[in-house]
């Protein structure tokens, strides 16, 4: 059997779960490597040549012989490579492209800072209550814009299913892991059920390995919350020396 054309470097995180999404969604076949972030993998020598970022995700695309990396670039070549949850109508696809871009320059961010804030640097010393605000806060406003512009709507863009979809919803569905409210935010709350409901979507986050704790409310968040900011001590240390 021919090796596919898409190798996957990812991890279990938000950015991670992207492509592996639309790899399931549209059925693609691939091959995975696991990065683990306890042992630097994303920073050794071989890795840094496919990502000069030393970041996950990247992909391998062997039919075209390159890599590509940075989650949302992924998605995009994916959708072109494959035509699929990306419309060919010019208006629908500047439409999906900027949700997309809206993921990768606020949500994913700003998100991001919320969860660093909570949950590496305050427990590794480096508690910081207006950075933590401040984030939270804007996380919260992102919500909101997504909140009102699901009124009325399936889904973020064109009238469809797409990879903006598939780029905002692990970031803004980990709105437990980052301590965000989203009371009242009916219309987000019914784009979560929608895609909750769909089976490869739930096979993508247990691809390369489940993290409930970032999902589920329920979750006992415990034992996995100080193995995450354990394994991210070091960083914490790096910025607290840096601001002092």
């Amino acid at each position: 059997m021919p090796r596919p054309d898409i190798h996957l470097y990812t991890a279990a995180t938000m950015n991670g779960y992207k492509p592996v999404i639309f790899l399931e969604e549209a059925g693609v076949p691939y091959d995975l490597t696991f990065i683990d972030f306890a042992k630097s993998e994303q920073k050794a020598p071989d890795y840094l040549k496919l990502n000069p970022n030393g970041k996950i995700p990247t992909i391998v695309d062997r039919a075209e012989d390159r890599a590509i990396f940075e989650s949302g670039a992924i998605l995009w070549h994916l959708a072109e490579k494959y035509g699929s949850f990306l419309p060919e109508d010019a208006v629908a696809r500047s439409e999906v492209l900027q949700w997309l871009f809206f993921q990768v320059g606020h949500v994913g961010p700003m998100m991001g800072q919320a969860m660093y804030f909570q949950r590496i640097a305050a427990p590794n010393g480096h508690d910081e209550p207006f950075s933590t605000q401040r984030y939270v806060k804007e996380s919260r406003r992102i919500l909101e814009v997504l909140d009102t512009r699901l009124q009325g709507r399936d889904w973020l863009a064109a009238d469809q299913y797409t990879i903006a979809d598939m780029a905002v919803y692990p970031w803004a569905r980990a709105y437990v892991w980052a301590r965000v409210s989203i009371e009242g935010l009916d219309n987000l709350r019914a784009w979560f059920d929608r895609i909750d409901a769909r089976p490869a979507v739930q096979r993508a986050l247990t691809i390369p390995k489940a993290q409930p704790q970032f999902y589920d409310a329920s979750a006992d968040d415990g034992a996995f919350a100080a193995e995450n900011a354990a394994r991210f001590a070091a960083d914490a240390r790096a910025d607290r020396g840096a601001g002092q």
